[in-house]
């Protein structure tokens, strides 16, 4: 299952689902993957956004229910998707057999100057209540996010159709905002197995907050040293090789669903 953060929708992932996919099917031949959106983006942006984490874990666990898919489930989810995968593996350990997080940011472990750089707060807020162009909001979205990309103008072009056909609301932005804000972690380790991926080339977030959270549950921490925060647009395929590598390395210590090691 595939989940993304602030104010970005499925179709967001680019070519990365195809490129995981791949990677995946060398260890578990028979996998699918859903991509779910968070209320307020993509399919659901009618709709409003939660403005607290356990509230997204519950939409997400209701989608999940009307796709007929019963769990549990392997997760890998970005910046504030992987708040919610947190919470939803704290609250439903059952359901969540193996997380990976990329380049998100947990309180209590790490301070809030970290976590989301005090200048994107505004900056992202400024964006919003701006009265750009979709062009003009999203290329400055792209630059804050992405650092490698090959060819940015297509990305761009589909980034603003996606926003031209589903839009999301300044509400439902400030509430996203609001809700990765508010939001805190257990201290104490998840009962699935966790894979940490971050980019130290991050300036939405700095990398130390994943860093942290991997001292503080013993989780394995992979380390791009040159990638934006949007990680899996920027170099999908170190994304997906990573976590076949995982895969194949629990495979290897003959490690059942839901064991750490």
């Amino acid at each position: 299952m595939l989940l993304r953060g602030l104010s970005r929708e499925s179709g967001h992932w680019g070519e990365f689902p195809q490129q995981l996919l791949r990677k995946i099917r060398e260890q578990q031949p028979g996998a699918q993957l859903i991509m779910l959106d968070l209320p307020g983006n993509g399919m659901l942006h009618r709709q409003s956004s939660p403005s607290e984490v356990p509230a997204m874990v519950e939409a997400c666990r209701a989608q999940l229910a009307r796709f007929g898919v019963q769990g549990p489930v392997h997760v890998l989810a970005m910046s504030l998707g992987a708040m919610v995968a947190s919470d939803w593996i704290a609250r439903y350990p059952s359901e969540v057999c193996a997380g990976v997080l990329i380049n998100t940011s947990l309180r209590p472990f790490s301070p809030f100057y970290r976590r989301l750089r005090p200048l994107n707060y505004m900056t992202l807020l400024m964006l919003s209540l701006s009265r750009l162009g979709y062009r003009q909001r999203e290329a400055k979205v792209l630059r804050m996010t992405t650092r490698l990309l090959k060819q940015p103008e297509a990305v761009l072009d589909h980034w603003v159709a996606l926003q031209r056909e589903r839009p999301v609301g300044v509400r439902n932005t400030v509430r996203q905002l609001l809700a990765a804000a508010r939001y805190e972690a257990s201290r104490r380790r998840p009962a699935a197995p966790i894979l940490l991926l971050c980019s130290k080339a991050d300036r939405l977030v700095d990398w130390r907050c994943s860093q942290a959270i991997s001292r503080a549950w013993g989780a394995p921490l992979r380390l791009h040293e040159h990638a934006g925060h949007d990680l899996p647009l920027d170099d999908g395929p170190w994304v997906a090789q990573a976590v076949g590598d995982w895969l194949k390395m629990r495979r290897m210590q003959g490690l059942d669903h839901g064991e750490w090691h």
